[in-house]
């Protein structure tokens, strides 16, 4: 009875701890080999997985070990290539450029070139030529979904104080068909259509008046004045600049048009207040911004809000029609996203 006892017991301790004798017969085979006990430093990376220790705390242990290792091999090679660069000077090989998604991108063929003839006179003719030409000041109706909730209606209001010129009505049950035709004839030379679900905004139509485009835009990440931190004061009645940024096909350079041909032609700069457009990845970022001139060379920028982010779902030729309209560009996810770096604005 005695030797069975101690049997058991003996085989309790060999099986309490089966990381043990495995870790040393690591070190054990690298001293025979060598001759040398190995620094603590040679250790990393273990001779096993990390994700075989079975042990999660020590598992998390050598884990986190094994990321200290890293950074610090990460830091010494920064440091190395920083004194060869020095000691070099002028001969020193240019800094390499990171590989993005944004560099990376697929070429397309719709890509616009500034001196191209056809782009010059597709956009001396197209619909929003009559703006450009200064022949038109816009003048802008925004409107919501049916019954919208008080987000959505803060919004719109919020949006009238950005766009000059912009007027808000409510819908009252009338269908958007019968509500162009007002706006029509009352002049308005763009309409804007706020949509909502789960009384939070989720999508923007803007249609060009009288003749078209209409695009149809998913709306996220809205932001309201009072929920941007460090904000500034209420923007003034000044007219603002306007930037669009990376809109560079053809379906891009539409869409950055029709945001163009929302703002009045002559910014006040007094005002200093700046309206963003900036498309990446086809999702557009809308933000708005008063810049402070803190001395002759320093400027600082202070958000003013609201902000949020778009992404084209559709660009349909004249006004809304959801029924017979012709369709210039129609969003087909399983189609158009089969790479992560083909991009459509």
């Amino acid at each position: 009875m005695e030797k069975t006892g101690g049997s058991r017991k003996k085989g309790l301790k060999r099986k309490g701890t089966p990381e043990e004798p495995q870790e040393a017969a690591v070190v054990e085979d690298g001293a025979t080999e060598s001759g040398v006990q190995p620094s603590k430093a040679s250790a990393f990376p273990p001779g096993f997985s990390i994700s075989e220790i079975k042990n999660k705390q020590r598992r998390h242990l050598m884990f986190t070990r094994w990321k200290q290792q890293q950074r610090k091999e990460k830091l010494a090679a920064k440091k190395k290539l920083k004194k060869e660069r020095e000691a070099l000077g002028d001969k020193a090989p240019p800094k390499p450029i990171p590989k993005t998604i944004d560099n990376q991108r697929v070429y397309d063929e719709t890509t616009v070139d500034p001196n191209d003839e056809e782009v010059a006179y597709d956009e001396a003719t197209d619909e929003f030529a009559s703006y450009f030409n200064r022949q038109t000041s816009p003048k802008i109706l925004i409107t919501t979904s049916d019954r919208p909730h008080g987000r959505t209606v803060r919004l719109c209001e919020q949006l009238s104080t950005v766009i000059p010129n912009s007027h808000v009505y409510y819908r009252r049950g009338l269908a958007l068909k019968k509500v162009i035709p007002q706006c029509i004839s009352r002049d308005f030379t763009d309409l804007i259509v706020i949509n909502e679900d789960r009384k939070t905004p989720n999508g923007l139509i803007l249609s060009h008046l009288p003749n078209g485009p209409t695009a149809h835009f998913k709306m996220s990440s809205v932001r309201l004045r009072k929920e941007i931190k460090r904000r500034g004061k209420d923007p003034t009645a000044h007219t603002p600049e306007i930037i669009l940024n990376n809109f560079t096909t053809r379906l891009g350079h539409s869409v950055g048009r029709m945001f163009a041909s929302l703002f009045p032609h002559n910014p006040q700069f007094i005002g200093r207040q700046v309206a963003t457009f900036h498309n990446q990845r086809d999702y557009i970022f809308f933000r708005f911004h008063r810049y402070i001139f803190k001395s002759e060379k320093k400027v600082g920028i202070q958000e003013l809000g609201p902000r949020f982010t778009l992404k084209l779902r559709s660009l349909q030729k004249g006004t809304f029609d959801s029924k017979y309209g012709e369709y210039e560009w129609v969003h087909k996810p399983r189609e158009m996203d089969t790479s992560r770096r083909k991009f459509h604005l």
